[in-house]
């Protein structure tokens, strides 16, 4: 059994897709913005952890005695 579609069964098939396509658009966003987010944050958490380690570990100058 084929159904028929009429032309205003069809224009609000293609109106719900549109939604669904701009609901997807607008999520797929929000994630970039909280992709750079945790981005930008694991930079500064990565440059704190090496200024820590850089000033509970201070590398000592070698003296040569030749």
């Amino acid at each position: 059994m084929s159904r028929r579609y009429t032309k205003a069964d069809l224009e609000e098939i293609v109106s719900v897709q549109l939604e669904n396509l701009n609901a997807m658009h607008d999520l797929l966003s929000i994630m970039k913005h909280q992709n750079e987010l945790l981005n930008s944050a694991n930079t500064k958490l990565k440059d704190e952890i090496t200024d820590f380690k850089q000033k509970l570990y201070p590398t000592r100058k070698r003296n040569s005695t030749a």
